[in-house]
């Protein structure tokens, strides 16, 4: 490199030009080769001299083979031994690189031999002081020559060592680590021919400096250099003295412990097995671990070792673990005096270490690493006791923080560490451990944190061993129940502490695994302990169990058995709180929630006492008289909630059922049945709907234990209350307890006085009483025969005896009966008066009921045997039944001498008879005039009652309103008959004349629904609405729509009460909730309102809908598969129908409001919850699946009369509501897709009903035979519809649509014009095609052909259409606003005077918006080209398979999308994400190969494409590696272009010329870049031979600076030894530039400075790299030893760069200019602050971010601190290199934007 500016001396340095700036760092030596040179200089001889050597060198260019290298060598040696006069050696640079080639290990002995002669001649030649000066020059071939060299060869190498090297003494300072690198192979193998000569050869060259600098460099050494460890080591294990805990090791090892500590850590880590043991092998011998080395050393540095130690267990190799453990525990071979050894010396550490690591693992190992250490360890038993002893607790602490980090993706590694080391701890000491924390948090702290733990191991980690589940969880368990009693009997209020909540659910868990036998026992202590072990108390047991220190003096217990201390505490702690719940009228939540803890636990040791036990277990408790009532007073009270009482009760009533306790608690008392009874009943009231079950569930417990009739009587007593409100509570709670019992319980039977008072109320003088009768029978009665069956058991009475009598009246004979004696008729008559009442009130829906059953169904034996007694057959139906009774009732007469005594009452008894046969059989008549009077009478008093919410009179002024309708409405019809010759038609429109609906009629009926407080009265509305519209079906239309609108308000509150009491709840009151009652009868009102708002009344369908909706559950799906294949048929029949179903029509809005609250309970009444264990779950889980079932067979029915209205209506939701989306990709069982698949049978009939819709509207109008129904539905939301129910479709059901589908994808294909819908259908087939290619059926010629042509089509029709768009800039502007002109949404529409004014503008705008028609998104091309991207691409060769088609297809999306994409950037690499996503596909497409290549070649050598950013080029890097794959001319063609031919144009520009050539040689490092490591390795000869070209022929550092970027980029990206060729190469240049700035500083600005620049990356990165081949050199550049850090005093700088800091660093500073900012990250000082192990330092390069050089001062900073950041990197990093930002620098000054 030649520095010609005459400015530079002026500028830069104020001497003469020409003055050597080398003056500065040394006068003696630079005045003395002045002097030398001038001499020479001026002599011809040496002139001749030179010329011949210039000309031996130029010979080397013709060597071809190795015969000419010796030549060459023979040559060379000639000329030198021919002027062996001069001292200098001309031309000393190029002739150090041509003999650093010639050792090359590729070349043969006889050549290596020929060129060590030259070499041995010149340095003789140069004597000691030459030498010393060219150090560099030499050194560079012969140290890394010794690795390889032959045996023949390595003595003259090691003698050129010893003769001319060893006499430099102390100048071999700055090189003596890579001497020693050189050296180290010969130590290889003992037994080696120059082991000990190589052994003798360092010893000395430790003499000729200090042996303290000779050891830290073998440190170094063993930190940088994998390779040289072992050998390192071998010389160690030689001649490292022991360092013993009292010495002064500084004299040994020096200041810095540090280094030695981490060179023994990098041993240790290494992947060889040998350096393993060799490093613990010196360990062992010169560093124990009680060494004085271990102890002065930093806490972090000892981290460091030991961590690097302990990971040797992780080989699993005996013979590194023996080494470890030695370490660790000392010499001694006694295990106890090992274990002391450890405790004092090693534990602390170790702990530390293992400790650190788990709770801030390193991102350099797995995170399990240091617990799988741990585990190891604890195979040496003297290790893994002390050490589980200190760590344990920590170990599964950061094990827990780690599993619940990783909950979401469950990290299979640490949960089977955590198994693994949970089964390797010794249980003992951590059951030990846990308990000594567990009470340490309970008694001292509040803390919460070993009971959390102890929790995780429970519930996370499998308890399969035996002795923690029989010994250890038994023991903790008692002592633990012992200390809760203790303290929450000294304070009941500590309950409330987190620590003891926490607690209880610990023993809940605990409780889980304990076997019960092994709680009845204690395990065997000691013989020490073992005699006093029997009276100790479970507490103190457990402490001398674990052997933990018990300081309370009390320690004795007078229970043998712990099974019976730990229920007697229990008892006590129960009690405990339950009084101090009762002494605060109630407590805190948390006291009350305690208890509950208690009391589950407390039920489940009962339960399993009660199963398992065989001896029965006296306690010394009091459970009659104090705990029961302690319990008892605590549930008195308000606050308590039902959880709670539910516990309690099942605890009362199993403690009362067992037999193994003793005393026994008994509930036989009539007090404490009927407190828990009334308790109970509390929890049946209606706003606490999800107790109901449960609570039911406990009273027929009580029922079932307590004495005969007691529970009947609280129940009835309650019911009697003197207190209104109370009755009708009790009444309602009755009700409850009534629904939600069984029939084989017989509550009739068992409950009938609590039955018989309800029933007396349905006759009731008081209307309120009347009114709660009704609401009870209405809401809670589940089956008029429950009611029947007690009162027929009654009326067939035994007692009531009569014989069949003839009477003779007037001569005719009558058949009758006569009772024999005389009963209780009184009874009787009372039994038919309530009989009568629930008839009257049964109506219908009771003869129906007892019409429908039969006798033989009952569970009551008594009634069957009566029955046959009496002679009444069993097979016919309880309505048969009733009718003989009454009858019989009704013919029999007393005997004449009891008639007196008897008729009177007999004939009430007969009259009660008749009404009741009346009721059944027969029905009454009005007349018209006065339902005329009183139907508006009877709205408005209605109307009045609603309002102010009277419920009293609703039901009876319904059932007469009903009366009066029909009686009106049969008039209207059957008193004007129309004429013979009147239509049907003309016949309807007289009946609507006939009678109108009152106006006031449908308000009523609405609010009487809908008003809240009216709630109880829902149902009589709902069986009005549904008895009387149908009925009187034209009258009553026009109340249809308004009601069902109501019932869809109705039905929303109903379901949003749903979903919150299905909430968690933060108070402890519940929601009001409808049960499942309430949802099915608002469901069924509007299933038929729908319908029959739809049907407007034709015949047929009026017949359907009077049937009642009863499906056998059998034929269900039958039914289903039989409509839907008449889908289609159903449709046609409907179309006369459909006509007026128009979306205006209030029929059809109805339908679609009613159908978007159906899918509302459809999508979220789905019970989940399954597995909880709140009580009110039963409750909530029946509302919600009864509410399911029923709605989807409302949905069901619609759609068997309404199919494609709907399907509409259900896409349209879909389409508005972003839940329903999501829901029916995640749950397809409730989803909207899984409706479809509910109400259509088959995907055939979906689809094909979709593309029918589709067709609909988007055929011409004139070609459409009907409008859709649901105009507010567009074809876009169909397809996607479409879309995504064919993703749910598998292969075999894809195929059954492909017909239909492909109908519709072929007509759009067809179509001239693209539209929307064809992007749309493009979708759907990709969708489609996607499973159709997936089965056997793409094998059929004409599915492929199929696909093939409508996809292409598509594709090209949507391609065609992005091109266009883009061709077009305006259309973009043009869109939105069109689109609003072509809705007619934008502007009035024009007058016709303004179009006669201003005729032509205005024909062009209506002529542009009829262009405009098909208007769309401004992002519709955008759409289209990511889809095409994603999906279309992809799947080209799927679906075309043809290779010219696929090639066809992408050379048109190349043209119209990628090339314009790319052509539009200013820069051709900012193409849009989607232009490189389509690239990255296509590369994946052989066939496509042609097409795309020369559009990324394009790209390629577009001279703008370093302009862009170095984050856009990552995205291209895999299309650019493609390209040079798939094409094997393109590398050369590259090649070629970078290669230096001159050009053939005398006029080019040769400034512009040498840009070309640099960009060239910048693609090149872009598309070595671009491959994996080793991937362009076959082509590096070729490179090589290029870039070594430029370096000798281009001398323009603008090409220069490109070769380094090169090089830069072929050091990441290929093996470090395929490069030893290159080395001497790269090494001159890089020592010539430098050496060139200490002889005449660049001036500023100078073009040279980039190449510095360049240069100076180039080394920062052989110094991040630190590879092995570069090593050897680094010390040309860097002080590599201590000295970098620790200077001598006596220093002078040696290297390169030291000595250019000394020479800038003595510029003067020029005028002050504006500071640039380089951005070096270098320490300001030379302190050395090392990073800690847990955040190590990656090694990363210094220059990083600079990227423009003006001055050399800019660089002093990189100079001066080079040495040092290298030094300290190699510390602090241990060889880890940031490879991410050494790449992120490379593409960074790549893409410069220059």
């Amino acid at each position: 490199m030649s520095n010609k500016s005459p400015a530079i001396a002026q500028t830069s340095t104020g001497r003469t030009p020409g003055t050597n700036a080398a003056a500065v760092l040394d006068p003696t030596k630079s005045s003395a080769r002045e002097k030398l040179h001038q001499t020479y200089a001026s002599d011809p001889k040496y002139k001749k001299y030179t010329q011949q050597v210039e000309k031996c060198l130029n010979a080397f260019d013709n060597v071809h083979e190795w015969a000419d290298c010796i030549a060459f060598l023979k040559q060379l040696l000639k000329t030198f031994q021919s002027y062996m006069q001069f001292k200098e050696i001309p031309y000393k640079l190029i002739v150090a690189k041509r003999l650093a080639q010639c050792l090359n290990p590729a070349l043969p002995t006889g050549v290596h031999q020929r060129a060590l002669d030259v070499y041995t001649h010149i340095l003789s030649v140069l004597g000691t002081e030459g030498l010393k000066r060219d150090l560099p020059l030499w050194s560079s071939g012969l140290f890394p020559f010794f690795e390889y060299a032959a045996t023949s060869v390595k003595p003259i190498l090691l003698t050129i060592y010893d003769t001319h090297y060893l006499p430099l003494q102390a100048g071999l300072r700055p090189v003596m680590k890579s001497f020693i690198l050189a050296l180290l192979p010969g130590l290889e193998e003992e037994t080696g021919e120059f082991f000990e000569k190589v052994l003798g050869l360092l010893d000395r060259l430790s003499g000729t400096v200090s042996s303290v600098f000779f050891i830290q460099n073998i440190w170094l050494i063993m930190i940088t250099m994998s390779s040289a460890r072992g050998t390192a080591l071998n010389f160690l294990s030689r001649r490292l003295p022991g360092l013993h805990a009292d010495e002064d090791i500084t004299q040994i090892i020096g200041r810095d412990i540090g280094l030695m500590i981490r060179a023994f850590a990098a041993a240790l880590e290494d992947d060889n097995l040998l350096v393993r043991r060799g490093a613990l092998d010196i360990l062992l011998q010169s560093m124990r671990i009680d060494s004085a080395a271990i102890k002065r050393a930093h806490s972090e540095d000892a981290v460091i070792l030991m961590r690097a130690a302990t990971g040797v267990v992780l080989r699993r190799d005996l013979s590194l673990n023996r080494r470890l453990y030695t370490w660790l525990l000392g010499p001694d071979e006694k295990s106890d005096n090992q274990t002391v050894f450890l405790r004092q010396h090693a534990l602390q550490l170790l702990k530390t270490t293992l400790k650190d690591e788990m709770f801030a693992p390193s991102g350099e190992y797995s995170e399990s690493r240091p617990f799988k250490i741990f585990i190891s360890l604890l195979d040496k038993w003297e290790i893994g006791s002390a050490l589980t002893d200190v760590l344990v607790l920590d170990a599964f602490k950061a094990i827990r923080f780690l599993m619940q980090r990783d909950a979401e993706e469950h990290n299979e590694d640490i949960s089977m560490t955590a198994s693994t080391l949970y089964e390797a701890v010794e249980p003992s000491i951590l059951w030990k451990q846990l308990l000594a924390a567990i009470m340490k948090d309970l008694t001292e702290d509040s803390k919460t944190g070993a009971i959390d733990l102890t929790l995780f191991l429970l519930r996370s980690l499998p308890m399969q061993d035996d002795e923690v589940r029989s010994i250890h969880l038994p023991v903790i368990f008692a002592a633990i129940t012992e200390v809760l009693q203790r303290e929450i009997n000294n304070d009941p209020s500590k309950a409330a502490k987190a620590s003891v909540r926490e607690c209880l659910a610990l023993q809940e868990e605990i409780f889980q695994h304990i076997p019960l036998e092994s709680l009845s026992q204690r395990p065997g202590l000691n013989a020490a302990l073992q005699t006093s072990a029997s009276s100790l108390s479970s507490l103190a047991f457990a402490y001398a169990f674990y052997g933990l220190e018990f300081t309370e003096s009390n320690s004795s217990s007078s229970l043998l058995n712990p099974l019976m201390a730990v229920l007697e505490h229990m008892f006590c702690t129960s009690q405990a709180l339950s009084r101090s719940i009762s002494a605060q009228q109630g407590g805190s939540i948390e006291l009350r929630a305690a208890l509950s803890q208690v009391l589950r636990v407390l039920s489940g040791v009962v339960r399993t006492v009660d199963k398992s036990c065989d001896a029965t277990l006296s306690l010394s408790w009091k459970p009659s008289s104090e705990w029961l009532y302690s319990m008892l007073d605590c549930l008195d009270l308000e606050a308590v909630n039902f959880t709670l009482v539910d516990q309690a009760v099942s605890l009362i009533l199993s403690l009362h059922g067992t037999q193994k306790l003793s005393p026994k608690l008994s509930m036989d008392k009539r007090p404490v049945v009927s407190r828990i009874v009334k308790k109970l009943f509390r929890y049946l009231h209606a706003d606490l709907a999800t107790c109901h079950v449960r609570a039911v569930n406990l009273i027929w417990s009580i029922e079932s234990t307590s004495r005969p009739h007691e529970v009947e009587s609280i129940i009835a007593q309650n019911m009697c209350s003197p207190e209104s409100r109370n009755v009708y509570e009790a009444h309602e709670a009755f009700g409850v307890l009534w629904r939600l019992s069984e029939d084989d319980s017989l509550p009739g039977v068992r409950f009938k006085v609590p039955l018989m008072i309800v029933l007396e109320t349905l006759k009731h003088d008081d209307p309120s009483l009347r009114r709660v009768g009704e609401t009870w029978m209405r809401c809670n009665l589940r089956s008029y025969i429950r009611v029947l069956e007690p009162i027929l058991r009654d009326l067939l009475d035994p007692s009531i005896r009569r014989v069949s009598r003839v009477s003779r009246v007037s001569g005719k004979e009558i058949r009758g009966f006569v009772y024999e004696r005389s009963f209780d008729q009184r009874y009787v008559a009372h039994l038919l008066e309530i009989l009568l009442s629930i008839v009257q009130f049964g109506g219908q829906g009771f003869s129906k009921s007892a019409r429908g059953t039969f006798l033989r169904r009952s569970y009551d034996h008594v009634l069957l045997q009566r029955l046959s007694l009496a002679g009444i057959d069993a097979n016919t139906s309880y309505l048969d039944a009733l009718i003989e009774i009454l009858s019989r009732f009704l013919q029999s007469e007393p005997k004449d001498q009891d008639a007196p005594v008897m008729q009177p009452l007999n004939t009430v008894i007969q009259s009660s008879a008749i009404d009741l046969l009346q009721a059944i059989v027969a029905r009454g008549e009005i007349e018209m005039l006065a339902v005329e009077i009183l139907e508006p009478a009877v709205i408005g008093k209605l109307f009045l009652c609603v309002h102010l919410h009277r419920l009293d009179l609703q039901n009876k002024l319904l059932r007469f309103l009903h009366s009066i309708i029909s009686a009106s409405t049969s008039y209207a019809y059957n008193g004007n008959p129309p004429p013979e010759d009147r239509s049907a038609e003309g016949s309807q429109e007289s009946g609507k004349r006939s009678y109108t609906v009152n106006s006031l009629l449908t308000q009523t009926i609405i609010d009487g629904i809908a008003i809240p407080r009216n709630r109880p009265m829902m149902q009589h509305w709902l069986d009005f609405v549904l008895m009387a519209v149908p009925q009187f079906q034209p009258a009553l239309q026009s109340v249809i729509s308004p009601i069902a609108d109501c019932l869809c308000r109705q039905l929303r509150l109903l379901l949003s009460d749903a979903l919150k009491a299905n909430q968690p709840m933060a108070n402890e009151r519940y929601p009001r909730v409808a049960t499942d009652a309430e949802f099915v009868m608002v469901l069924n009102a509007l299933e038929r309102l729908l319908v029959l708002g739809l049907t407007q009344k034709s015949d047929a369908n009026s017949q359907e809908d009077d049937t009642p909706i009863q499906e056998k559950p059998g034929a269900e799906s039958g039914g289903i598969l039989g409509y839907v294949s008449n889908v289609f048929t159903t449709d046609n029949a409907s179309a006369a129908v459909g006509d007026q179903l128009t979306s205006h029509s209030p029929g059809y809005k109805s339908l679609h409001d009613g159908i978007r609250v159906l899918l509302a309970i459809w999508v979220n009444m789905v019970w989940h919850d399954t597995t909880s264990l709140r009580p009110e779950a039963d409750s909530l889980s029946m509302i919600y699946n009864r509410t399911h079932v029923r709605c989807r067979r409302v949905l069901e029915h619609l759609f068997r009369a309404h199919p494609t209205e709907v399907l509409e209506s259900v896409i349209e939701c879909w389409d508005h509501d972003a839940l329903l989306r999501s829901k029916s990709s995640d749950q397809p069982a409730t989803g909207i897709f899984g409706l479809v698949d509910v109400l259509i049978a088959n995907a055939q009939s979906a689809v094909h009903m979709i593309c029918d819709s589709i067709s609909a509207r988007i055929s011409n109008i004139s070609e459409r035979s009907r409008r859709p129904a649901n105009a507010n539905l567009s074809d876009v939301v169909l397809f996607n519809f479409l879309e995504q129910y064919l993703q749910r479709l598998e292969g075999p059901l894809a195929l059954q649509v492909w017909g239909r589908f492909m109908q519709l994808a072929k007509d759009l294909a067809s179509s001239r014009d693209f539209k929307i819908q064809v992007f749309l259908a493009l979708k759907c087939l990709c969708v489609l095609g996607d499973k159709v290619t997936q089965t056997t059926a793409i094998d059929d010629k004409r599915i492929r052909k199929d696909l093939q042509e409508t996809f292409g089509k598509l594709l090209d029709a949507c391609v065609t259409f992005v091109g266009k768009s883009t061709d077009q800039p305006n259309w973009m502007r043009r869109t939105t606003k069109e689109s609003m002109v072509t809705n007619g949404r934008s502007s009035p529409a024009l007058r016709g005077g303004d179009l006669k004014v201003d005729e032509k503008p205005d024909s062009s705008i209506v002529t542009l918006s009829d262009n405009a028609k098909p208007t769309w998104g401004a992002e519709l091309p955008s759409q289209i080209t990511a889809f095409i991207a994603s999906t279309a691409v992809p799947e080209l060769r799927r679906f075309l398979m043809d290779n010219d088609k696929v090639a066809s297809a992408c050379s048109n999306i190349v043209y119209y999308i990628v090339s314009p994409g790319i052509k539009m950037k200013a820069r051709p690499l900012d193409a849009d994400e989607v232009v490189v996503d389509i690239f990255r596909e296509m590369i994946k497409i052989p066939p496509a190969m042609k097409v795309w290549r020369v559009a990324v070649i394009d790209v390629l050598y577009d001279h703008r494409i370093f302009n862009s950013n170095s984050s856009i080029a990552t995205k291209w890097k895999p299309i650019i590696k493609a390209v040079f794959d798939g094409d094997k001319t393109s590398f050369p063609d590259l090649l070629s272009r970078v290669a230096t031919s001159p050009s053939a144009n005398i006029f080019t520009n040769r400034e512009h010329e040498m840009l070309l050539r640099s960009l060239n040689l910048r693609r090149l490092a872009l598309v070595l870049f671009t491959g994996e490591k080793n991937h362009f390795l076959t082509q590096l000869p070729a490179i090589q031979e290029k870039l070594v070209d430029i370096l000798r022929n281009v001398p323009s550092p603008i090409v220069q600076c490109e070769v380094y970027l090169c090089i830069r980029v072929l050091l990441c990206r290929l093996a470090a030894h395929s490069m030893t060729s290159f080395w001497p190469v790269i090494l001159t240049e890089l020592y010539r530039i430098f050496e060139q700035i200490i002889v005449s500083i660049p001036s500023d600005g100078s073009e040279d400075l980039q190449l510095i620049l360049s240069a100076s990356k180039c080394l920062d990165l052989l110094l991040t790299l630190q590879t092995e081949e570069f090593q050897i050199h680094q010390w040309i550049f860097i002080t590599d030893t201590v000295d970098a850090v620790f200077r001598p005093d006596d220093w002078s700088p040696e290297s390169i760069f030291d000595q250019l800091a000394e020479v800038v660093g003595s510029l003067p500073i020029p005028e002050p200019r504006e500071p640039q900012g380089i951005g070096l990250s270098l320490p300001t000082s030379t302190s050395l602050a090392f990073p800690t192990h847990s955040d190590r330092a990656l090694r990363k390069p210094i220059l990083k971010s600079i990227r423009q050089l003006d001055s050399i001062r800019d660089l002093f900073p990189f100079f001066s601190h080079v040495s040092i950041s290298s030094y300290e990197s190699v510390y602090a990093s241990s060889g880890n290199i940031d490879w991410e930002a050494v790449e992120q620098g490379i593409l960074d000054d790549m893409f410069d934007g220059r």
